[in-house]
């Protein structure tokens, strides 16, 4: 009989506990436990928020090419009306080229068409349907020949010289057609009909195995495969609706759908050449916007919320995500509200508050493994700013003495002492700071005054080693923001403020060295949340915070944020430190049930997960 050496090529290794530098499936014996096990990486298939259109429009928006090389055109663009407008995008932004020759919304196009040659056809133009057609070299649009029938809100599939125009409305949507058209090129020539006519729907696929589903008949969840010579009736979607959009670059095995209306919805389906399945839920609920892309990796683009918008959301699938573990608790015992700077394995936490409104001098330093006490600073507070790169050289600044006694205390830590130095500009408590920073170049932004009522401000100040310099304020004030970066390129986000009206925010701000520029704000309102990143605002981590206290984990790319995975228990008023890959999050107000704790978290990325083999 066969063994598994002879069937995998190498033998079941054996091992006392786990290992850690384990292969993606390869079976090992644990020893210690007598177990057989396994591992394989964690993923996560979800949206992200990207970079807006340069122009909100909805109304059926074309779209081809992919998430790194796509094309968006034409539209509805409020109060403007139907748009000749067109945009390239390359993975990251969107960029305004030439326009189309006539403004229509409910525009057809091919989804598998590349970025450098699409093809448009049909809409509504200010004054009627059309059967217009246009062709995209990578510079400019052609009209070519007519549709043989003008219809409007159309959909379709292929590529240009290769695409099908599918069903439609010949009177923008009272009445609704089968029709199905081919493109060779320079003609359009009348195929067979589809089994139920429409439009508002969504397609993908090629000119001889194409896929058609929703739509407006009124409003369906059917879902037919053209193979091509014929339409033939396959299983509907889940959810019957009309207004969506898909990866027109999917196939008529593999594909997505998503948004749509009516209500308008966050939902996305995934077909799988048989049944559709749910899967991950856009952000923002919307419709009839634009899509493009494959299965795996998609745009969703402008729409309608309860106003027309022009931003975007991307959607992969199963991407590689990091996940939280247990590790080495702090010394101090439950603690809350303490300043906190360095990286993953060399970092340090400092002052804070512990049961009873007990402000602390406490320090403590971080080795990678465990935690270790050392010289305490020389005025005890909570609510503390703090910057520096390793256990070894550090800054700590305001926070609160007492209440209501606010601190502009800086303190620089040499990697056995603390030493006070110059002094903020102003008293601020429960500050943002730049953790990546080094002790010399550190930025402090945000916070509130004392005494009570806190009143959020919008201060930047930037350290030069030596002293504080007042720099161009936060768009706007908040109190227990969080943030991470450096002193020319930091990221602050979430919140309390400002008042009124009082609230609590997720919106996020970039720091460029000069000034704060808004940017794409996370997904769930917070104040007290930490963060953890890099060597700029490039990419990080933001986690937990409240009310209600969270576990929610967001990783930063650079331009969005996107869910993770979520810490063990709920988190907020901690600490934070390290960058997006391996992160610490310490001590702070966790639960379930909510209380303070000492108990620190381990952030690394990409994960894997640990299997037992069973009968």
């Amino acid at each position: 009989m066969a063994t598994y050496k002879d069937i995998v090529g190498t033998a079941v290794r054996n091992n006392a506990g786990n290992i850690p530098t384990a292969e993606t499936g390869q079976v090992f014996f644990d020893s210690t436990n007598v177990d057989f096990k396994y591992q394989f990486p964690n993923t996560l298939t979800s949206w992200r928020t990207g970079n807006s259109l340069n122009e909100a429009r909805y109304g059926g928006i074309g779209g081809a090419g992919t998430t790194t090389a796509g094309i968006a055109f034409g539209g509805y663009s409020a109060p403007l009306g139907r748009t000749v407008n067109t945009e390239t995008f390359d993975g990251t932004s969107f960029t305004e080229v030439n326009n189309l020759n006539t403004g229509r919304s409910g525009i057809g196009s091919a989804g598998q068409a590349p970025q450098t040659a699409a093809l448009a056809f049909a809409g509504v133009s200010t004054t009627a349907v059309t059967g217009f057609a246009e062709t995209w070299n990578g510079s400019s649009w052609t009209e070519v020949a007519d549709m043989n029938a003008a219809r409007g809100i159309i959909t379709g599939a292929g590529t240009q010289p290769a695409a099908l125009a599918i069903g439609g409305s010949p009177d923008d949507g009272s009445a609704q057609t089968g029709a199905t058209e081919e493109w060779n090129g320079s003609a359009w020539t009348e195929i067979a009909d589809l089994n139920t006519g429409r439009s508002r729907a969504s397609a993908a696929g090629i000119y001889t195995a194409a896929i058609i589903s929703g739509g407006q008949t009124p409003t369906t969840g059917a879902t037919e495969l053209w193979n091509g010579s014929a339409w033939t009736e396959v299983a509907d979607l889940n959810t019957a609706r009309q207004q969506l959009s898909g990866s027109g670059a999917g196939t008529s095995t593999d594909t997505i759908v998503f948004a749509g209306s009516p209500p308008n919805r966050a939902l996305t389906e995934t077909w799988n050449g048989t049944a559709w399945a749910e899967d991950a839920d856009l952000a923002t609920a919307r419709a009839w916007g634009g899509g493009l892309g494959i299965s795996s990796s998609s745009l969703m683009m402008g729409g309608y919320t309860t106003a027309t918008v022009a931003t975007v959301e991307e959607f992969t699938r199963d991407a590689a995500v990091g996940a939280w573990a247990t590790t080495s608790s702090i010394n101090r015992g439950p603690s809350q509200s303490f300043g906190s700077a360095g990286i993953n394995n060399s970092a340090m936490i400092f002052g804070g508050q512990t049961p009873g409104t007990n402000y602390r001098t406490l320090t403590e330093t971080w080795d990678g493994s465990s935690w270790t006490e050392v010289a305490d600073l020389n005025t005890a507070r909570d609510q503390m700013g703090g910057a520096g790169a390793s256990s070894t050289a550090c800054l700590g600044w305001a926070g609160r003495e007492s209440n209501p006694t606010g601190s502009a205390k800086t303190e620089s830590w040499n990697g056995s002492a603390w030493t006070e130095v110059n002094d903020l500009n102003s008293v601020r408590v429960a500050v943002g700071s730049s953790t990546g920073s080094p002790y010399t170049a550190a930025l402090n932004f945000g916070g509130s005054a004392l005494p009570l009522p806190q009143t959020a401000k919008a201060l930047t100040e930037s350290w030069n080693g030596t002293s504080w310099t007042e720099v161009n304020d936060l768009n706007m004030g908040r109190s227990y923001i969080g943030g991470f970066g450096t002193q020319t390129s930091s990221l602050a986000f979430g919140g309390y403020g400002p008042t009124p009206p009082a609230a609590y925010r997720q919106l996020t701000e970039s720091w460029n060295g000069t000034s704060w520029t808004e940017v794409n704000d996370f997904n769930t309102p917070a104040t007290g949340a930490m963060g953890s990143g890099g060597v700029d605002s490039t990419s990080g981590l933001k986690y937990g915070g409240s009310p209600p206290d969270k576990a929610t984990t967001e990783d930063w790319n650079g331009a969005s944020w996107s869910e993770t995975s979520d810490l063990p228990v709920t988190f907020s008023y901690g600490g934070g430190f390290g960058n997006a890959s391996n992160a610490i999050a310490a001590a702070g107000y966790q639960g379930p049930p909510a209380a303070l704790t000492d108990a620190v978290y381990e952030f690394t990325s990409p994960s894997s997960t640990i299997k037992v083999l069973t009968d």
